[in-house]
């Protein structure tokens, strides 16, 4: 065991070495050891990490001490440590960033973040204005707040309003992200609410309604020239017009400016400052130049002041249009209830949500939203769970059936005993998963995100080449300057920034909205790809409900017997033949008999002890395995087989005796209504559909011909999944996964995309990148849809943001576009680009719940 560590700091401890060679001292915490011999694994294992110089272990502190070069990152050793069988805690937190203006700042603050000790992984969305970290527990937010301050931007406290950022700060979020929408209870609360928000629309578009109307008097004039009319004011009046709006108005632009040159980094304000200084100072000197000599040269005033104006409506119209994008969060807070009526004592008390407890019973009068998930105990009702799953009918409840918190209790009182309340319930899972699909990043971002790391240098750049391009080409300074102004003005970083965040976003809500929980950006940008798509069948493609609809004894048995054993190997289990052997004896009247020694066999079945006897009940590879065939049961099995039954056998092998099969079971399952029209619309998208199943060959066989399956896998082991759904990739086809049960969660991994059905295990729905609300197959075509027309937004918009840049700043380098033009192309590129993304919102998807109901329009 290695001895005590060192008490050193937890990630920087440089060492005497020349600088380039200087190595760092990471502590890592680790858990899951057990003894000296996990030590040993885990310094191996961090040791071959290229790059690290020695790596000690302390058993008792559950601490790696490593010495590496300066280049090796905490995530290297983290999966070095994953890969040797241990893990290193963390933590994911987020943080508000108020400033940020534009890709620039994004990668400015990841920089500055990733910097910090501790921080595994940080990823900054423009859209959502919010910084996604993973850090080790011991990283303070004190110090990650501290690194986005010298990097010349704030954290939010309290969350940050529209006039923080007219006062320079960040632009008005998607109501702070995930904050909860207000509710009013009454009237006078209503109406402090209008007012409020009223107040912070009125702080949001002030400024940019005065910097627009002291910018008309200097603008109109020239609208008017070419029609002989000279309306001009005269140079002071000018004067008094442009500088309150460069000095007062346009503030936020030089503060953050500054924070950008202080952090050695450049950023769209940088641009717009010294651009609207330029023409603001030019203007000045012509002025006061020409002040003793009478004369009216022309003036720039209204290109700084107009640049300036249009760049703040821009700005106010890109934050309108992102709260639009982020609707989908706000109507899933606005279902969350603020009290509950719980029954304590035999009365209804009503108790604040944070102090209801698992095991309560809440009661819900009709019309009311359920404030819990639960069971219900009492009462039956239909319960609307339209904004949860996007099914538009209200659902049937009774007694033993589950409910979901925020959904609305149609006509009948309910009595729910409580299962999960607060950030375990149904609800705060889907919001957290939505929330961490819209600040997750797509790949395809992280290329712009290395374009944007360049952009603002190169502009400036090219901004000086205009200004000494054009002296030399005899034009006079003043012009030559006008032409680099309109080069700082019209370069748009932002639009670069805000093409992908602001798609995602809008996309994982209206996915949201339909039932489709998107989990990450990835599985997002994967799925528009898919090619091939294998289904699971029970529980998927059928209803997973199966019954016994067949008991074959064999010679010397009767159906009571084979009934009695079968059901006495399947108590307790959780698996759909089981239920339905418990079921079928339930109502048989059957006595069961204790089992003892129960073993599960994976893709094969059950074995156990029932009053003294071996039995084993499963698939006919269970015959094989003890040497038996079906004998005067084989026709019987073959018949049921072709009709699409599962059959199961029982057998008795106990020791000391001869094998033998004591008969056969049944089983049918329904297929879902939905499930021909889910197949049909993904062949129409061009995708073609697998089944892998456990189940027999007959019985795939049927499904498959029935739903119009394009190929087949039967009598696959759950480990075999994973193994057909590689196979399918082999080809460099985009394979998605869809299914619900614990034994798919391999499977489900192993595919480009895996898709859970949420009737299902919560095994599945972790693994899966793509959960449905509804056990629907046919919204496995709907996420397809919304993935590809998410991902033609995003490169439609990032198309018009590159054209932009690329069209527009050589134009304004030619001397082409005027400042004042340049500045409305800049404010249009970002304001569009949101725009674009908007569109996404009008999806509605396709899949119909109830296909069989005439005349019921599609859900919305």
């Amino acid at each position: 065991m290695s001895p005590g560590l060192p008490d050193v700091p937890h990630k920087i401890q440089m060492h005497a070495a020349p600088a380039a060679q200087a190595p760092v001292t990471l502590r890592l915490p680790i858990a899951g050891m057990t003894c000296v011999s996990c030590v040993g694994r885990v310094e191996r294992a961090l040791r071959a990490v290229p790059g690290v110089r020695r790596a000690d272990v302390h058993l008792g502190q559950e601490q790696a001490l490593v010495e590496a070069d300066a280049t090796v990152g905490l995530a290297a050793l983290i999966a070095a440590v994953e890969r040797a069988g241990y893990e290193v805690p963390v933590r994911q937190t987020s943080l508000p960033i108020e400033g940020m203006t534009c890709a620039s700042c994004v990668g400015r603050v990841e920089r500055a973040l990733q910097r910090v000790d501790g921080v595994v992984e940080a990823s900054v969305n423009l859209a959502t204005e919010r910084a996604s970290l993973t850090v080790l527990p011991s990283t303070s937010d004190a110090a990650l707040e501290v690194a986005v301050e010298k990097a010349g931007y704030a954290v939010a406290h309290g969350g940050a309003d529209a006039l923080a950022w007219a006062r320079g700060g960040a632009a008005p979020s998607a109501e702070l992200s995930s904050a909860r929408t207000p509710r009013a209870t009454g009237g006078w609360e209503q109406v402090g609410d209008g007012m409020r928000a009223l107040i912070r629309g009125t702080d949001a578009w002030g400024p940019v309604f005065l910097a627009l109307a002291l910018a008309f008097p200097l603008v109109a004039p020239m609208a008017l020239a070419p029609l002989g009319i000279d309306a001009m004011p005269p140079a002071w009046v000018q004067w008094l017009l442009a500088t309150p709006v460069q000095f007062v108005l346009g503030a936020r632009f030089y503060r953050a400016g500054w924070k950008a040159l202080r952090a050695g980094a450049g950023n769209m304000d940088l641009l717009v400052a010294i651009g609207t200084s330029a023409a603001y100072g030019l203007s000045v000197y012509l002025m006061l130049r020409h002040a003793d000599h009478g004369g009216a040269p022309h003036l720039y005033f209204e290109a700084s002041a107009a640049v300036i104006a249009l760049v703040l409506l821009g700005k106010a119209l890109e934050a309108r249009a992102k709260r639009r994008t982020a609707d989908a969060i706000r109507a899933l807070n606005a279902l969350r209830p603020d009290t509950a009526r719980v029954l304590r004592d035999g009365a209804e008390v009503e108790l604040p949500l944070e102090r209801v407890r698992p095991g309560d019973i809440v009661c819900v009068r009709p019309g009311e939203r359920i404030a819990v998930d639960g069971v219900v105990t009492e009462g039956r009702s239909h319960v609307d769970e339209s904004l949860l799953t996007g099914e538009s009918m209200p659902v049937a409840r009774g007694p033993g059936e589950r409910v979901t918190g925020g959904a609305i209790n149609a006509e009948g009182a309910l009595r729910v005993r409580t299962t999960a309340v607060g950030g375990e319930s149904t609800l705060a899972r889907v919001i957290r998963l939505v929330e961490s699909a819209q600040a997750a990043k797509a790949p395809i971002q992280r290329t712009v995100d290395r374009v944007s790391a360049v952009f603002v240098p190169v502009v400036m750049g090219v901004a000086l080449l205009t200004l000494v391009g054009w002296s030399v080409a005899g034009v006079g300074w003043e012009e030559a300057l006008v032409h680099a102004v309109s080069v700082l003005v019209i370069a748009c970083p932002c639009a670069l920034g805000l093409a992908t965040p602001t798609a995602i976003m809008a996309g994982t809500g209206v996915a949201a909205q339909r039932g489709i929980l998107i989990k990450d950006a990835q599985a997002l940008e994967l799925a528009h790809a898919v090619a091939v798509v294998a289904f699971d069948k029970t529980g998927t493609l059928t209803e997973g409900r199966p019954q016994v609809v067949a008991l074959h004894p064999a010679p010397g048995h009767t159906e009571d017997d084979l009934l009695r054993l079968a059901a006495a190997l399947q108590q307790g289990s959780e698996h759909p033949l089981a239920r339905a052997v418990d079921r079928h004896a339930a109502q048989a009247g059957i006595a069961v008999p204790p089992a003892q020694a129960l073993q599960a066999l994976p893709g094969r079945g059950v074995r156990g002890q029932v009053q003294g006897r071996t039995l084993w009940l499963g698939s006919a590879r269970l015959l094989a395995e003890h040497g038996l065939d079906a004998g005067p049961l084989a026709d019987a099995a073959q018949a049921l087989q072709a009709q699409g039954r599962t059959v199961s056998w029982l057998l008795d092998a106990s020791p000391g005796a001869a094998a033998e099969c004591i008969g056969l079971l049944a089983f049918g399952d329904a297929i879902k209504p939905s499930a021909r029209q889910a197949v049909a619309r993904l062949h129409a998208l061009g995708v073609r559909t697998v089944m892998l199943t456990g189940d027999n060959l007959g019985s795939a066989q049927a499904v498959a011909r029935e739903l119009g399956i394009d190929d087949l896998r039967a009598e696959v082991l759950p480990g075999d999944k994973a193994a057909a759904v590689a196979a399918l990739r082999a080809g460099g086809a985009v394979v998605a996964m869809v299914g619900d049960g614990i034994n798919d969660a391999p499977a489900l991994a192993a595919a480009d995309v895996g898709i859970a059905m949420s009737t299902g295990t919560d095994v599945a729905m972790q693994t899966a990148g793509v959960t449905l609300m509804r056990g629907d197959p046919g919204l496995v075509a709907d996420a397809i849809d919304v993935s590809r027309r998410t991902y033609a937004t995003i490169r439609r918009g990032l198309f018009w943001a590159f054209a932009y840049n690329v069209v527009g700043i050589p134009l304004a380098a030619a001397g082409q576009l005027s400042p004042v033009v340049a500045g409305a192309a800049m404010a249009l590129s970002s304001v569009s680009v949101v725009t674009n993304a908007l569109w996404l919102t009008r999806w509605r998807g396709t899949a119909l719940p109830f296909e069989k109901t005439p005349g019921r329009p599609r859900f919305s």
